[in-house]
């Protein structure tokens, strides 16, 4: 699952929040099980998923980096991606 993204997504994680690039599925995933703002939502529950299809090879990494982005602007802590 460790699959590196051409492109990386900034986000504001944490407690204080901080600035977090994400690079690659297996990052997205744990800040989505560890670090996540809100508990569910159709965007997070999503991302897991394509995350976890990529995992298994039935998706490919940029679609689990676009549900991430979607998961992070439903989230309201994306900055850049």
């Amino acid at each position: 699952m460790n699959t590196p993204w051409s492109k990386p997504v900034a986000i504001l994680i944490g407690e204080p929040p901080e600035e977090t690039l994400i690079t690659t599925t297996q990052a997205a995933a744990w800040a989505m099980i560890e670090d996540w703002p809100v508990e569910d939502g159709p965007a997070l529950d999503r991302a897991l998923a394509v995350c976890a299809a990529v995992d298994a090879r039935k998706s490919k990494p940029e679609d689990a980096r676009q549900a991430f982005v979607d998961a992070a602007v439903e989230a309201g802590i994306l900055v850049r991606s």
